[in-house]
């Protein structure tokens, strides 16, 4: 059991250490010229390495499922689904270190800047908020094609969309909480 932890725990690390090395050299050298080889180089392990971590390297910055949404919408008890959605955000921040916070927004702000990015990840967004909108639904007792459910996970996604627009400009700015304070309002049926 205990060689399970640790396992984990070297995984965690492994994709950490890919991951920061190879923002360090997007940094330093760009995206578009960066390759696979010089990440796993940076990072001392091999090619094959990193493609057990990620499939491409467009994987490093599109939609890491940061913070981790949908895993913390299946431990959520059935309830209202902006409620549902606020309690999710607020689990999933609460799990993540500030470092990983910090790493997972400087990622997501990366990948509004890369045109190629930008494009991946609104190709992949479907997928997500479909998973989003039946974890939802089952935890509002609807079903996944309710309007009422579409309606109130895309007023979610818009709202933390909002709010994130605001932390990629201000970076000082408390993310968790601001996503928080704005899922509060919208919960209380945004009045004035």
């Amino acid at each position: 059991m205990a060689e399970i932890g640790l396992r984990e725990r070297k995984k965690a690390r492994t994709r950490e250490t890919i991951l920061r090395e190879a923002f360090r050299l997007f940094r330093e050298r760009g995206y578009n010229v960066t390759t696979v080889e010089q990440i796993a180089e940076a990072a001392e392990i091999s090619p094959a390495t990193f493609f057990r971590y990620f499939p491409t390297k467009e994987d490093l910055v599109t939609l890491d499922r940061f913070p981790p949404l949908v895993e913390a919408l299946s431990a959520q008890p059935p309830g209202a689904p902006v409620t549902v959605l606020r309690g999710a955000f607020r689990a999933a921040f609460a799990a993540l270190s500030a470092e990983e916070i910090a790493a997972g927004h400087a990622r997501e702000v990366f990948a509004a800047t890369v045109p190629e990015l930008l494009v991946a990840n609104l190709r992949r967004s479907p997928a997500l908020i479909s998973e989003v909108r039946a974890v939802v639904a089952g935890r509002a007792g609807c079903a996944e094609d309710d309007p009422r459910i579409r309606n109130a996970v895309g007023a979610v996604f818009g709202v933390v969309a909002m709010v994130w627009a605001q932390w990629a400009q201000d970076p000082a700015l408390d993310g968790p909480a601001e996503i928080d304070k704005a899922l509060a309002h919208l919960e209380s049926g945004l009045t004035l």
